[in-house]
């Protein structure tokens, strides 16, 4: 099987042979950069990174302006670090469509469980795996979805939220029991993360949006008219 690629970035060079030495170990390809900029450089001219993580206090260009970049022609998983534990962060980094939010100190081996993790999803399910809701497409092994015949460009993240709303169609759904599935750990986070995400995914869908139906004081519930 081919070995993925995943993009280290952080300018602290014992950090990132931390974070590589743990990848490597589980069979990962391992690029590094030390800034923002030679992020940028090289996540555009090797077209086949399959991930990337990355450190929020950087020089030359901060871990979210190399989000926003990223963001702005791809939908790569991104996992950011950071040496912060300010809520109003991690609201940032998922509105920018981050992934996963770990902050310093971590656990390699957590963050590695998270990378695999990650990757298991984007990559493996069947080919033939369709679910179709309301006019929704969503093509779970291409990783794509289609409105009435129109692409819709989803982060990951969003792409997870919606497929999960299908496959629990007319089911209520608790913001903890969301979290925990979508994210696929416990998350001691604040439920508006997931309100976050809810808002820009409706969004995206336009009149289909409609179909996330909010329950108050509670979560959730996708269902078509």
């Amino acid at each position: 099987m081919e070995r993925l690629k995943i993009l280290v970035v952080d300018d602290e060079s014992r950090m990132r042979k931390l974070v590589r030495d743990f990848l490597v170990k589980k069979e990962f390809d391992v690029v590094e950069a030390e800034d923002g900029a030679q992020a940028i450089d090289i996540f555009f001219e090797q077209k086949d990174i399959a991930l990337v993580i990355l450190d929020v206090m950087m020089p030359k260009m901060d871990g979210w302006q190399v989000c926003r970049e990223i963001r702005a022609y791809s939908t790569v998983p991104i996992i950011m670090l950071t040496a912060k534990g300010d809520e109003r962060d991690e609201l940032l980094g998922f509105d920018l469509g981050v992934d996963e939010y770990i902050s310093k100190p971590f656990s390699p081996k957590i963050l590695v469980a998270r990378v695999e993790a990650i990757l298991r999803r984007t990559s493996g399910f069947s080919a033939d795996d369709i679910l179709r809701a309301g006019g929704i497409e969503i093509n779970k092994a291409a990783h794509e979805v289609t409105i009435d015949g129109r692409n819709v460009e989803l982060s990951f993240k969003e792409f997870e939220l919606l497929t999960y709303f299908v496959e629990n169609q007319g089911i209520a759904l608790s913001r903890e029991k969301i979290l925990n599935s979508v994210w696929n750990y416990d998350y001691f986070g604040d439920a508006r993360t997931i309100d976050t995400h809810v808002k820009k995914l409706r969004s995206k869908l336009g009149d289909k949006g409609d179909y996330i139906r909010t329950i108050w004081g509670m979560g959730y519930k996708f269902e078509v008219e």
